[in-house]
């Protein structure tokens, strides 16, 4: 019989730490280990932190980004293109646009795609906010940044009916070919989106 080999607040800690993404139970007791060994320079710091998160972390009120004032940092930039509203499914998908610089425009999170399998209804989702802003006097364009998945496009299909009357243009990403990608590794499905949606040269 296998006896444990911490005390329960450090299989507490490790118990938790597995259960992020990412980390199964083995990364879990790694990561665990490690920043019991750099407590001073790793333990502390993120546990002020976490403390940190848990009183001022907010969801804003406009767009559903996750940050510390409310409305969030991006729409209350003055740079930021107001005519242009980028739609995502989650956080997540939002701080990559973020990282890879790819527009100036402004962002609404749905909070998740339609899913009738997982139960994900309209309802469940910021599309009624999302109608709303479209009809502002300032936006031009919403561009459906979803991912290329049937419930990503089948939500992208039923926004774009709900925003007809809006009178703006809706767009969505290029699917296709990545950048450094090789041919023969494609799949059927990205090779043939990349077909369809061909540029000029």
């Amino acid at each position: 019989m296998a006896t444990g080999v911490a005390g329960p607040e450090i299989e507490k800690l490790i118990q938790l730490l597995a259960r992020l993404p990412g980390l199964g139970p083995r990364s879990a007791r790694r990561a665990a280990l490690h920043l019991i060994k750099k407590r001073e320079a790793l333990m502390a710091p993120l546990a002020g932190a976490l403390q940190v998160a848990m009183d001022k972390i907010e969801v804003c009120k406009t767009c559903g980004n996750i940050d510390t004032h409310n409305p969030c940092t991006i729409c209350t930039d003055p740079r930021r293109d107001p005519s242009i509203i980028v739609v995502v499914a989650d956080v997540s998908d939002l701080w990559a646009l973020e990282r890879a610089t790819a527009t100036t425009g402004r962002y609404h999170v749905l909070g998740a795609t339609l899913s009738p399998l997982d139960g994900v209804g309209p309802d469940d989702l910021t599309i009624d906010a999302l109608v709303t802003r479209a009809h502002a006097a300032e936006v031009t364009e919403i561009i459906l940044a979803l991912n290329a998945t049937v419930d990503g496009q089948t939500t992208a299909h039923y926004i774009t009916d709900l925003l007809t009357e809006a009178g703006v243009k809706v767009t969505r990403l290029a699917h296709g070919v990545p950048v450094g990608g090789e041919l023969d590794y494609l799949d059927e499905g990205t090779l043939s989106a990349a077909m369809r949606q061909r540029t000029l040269f």
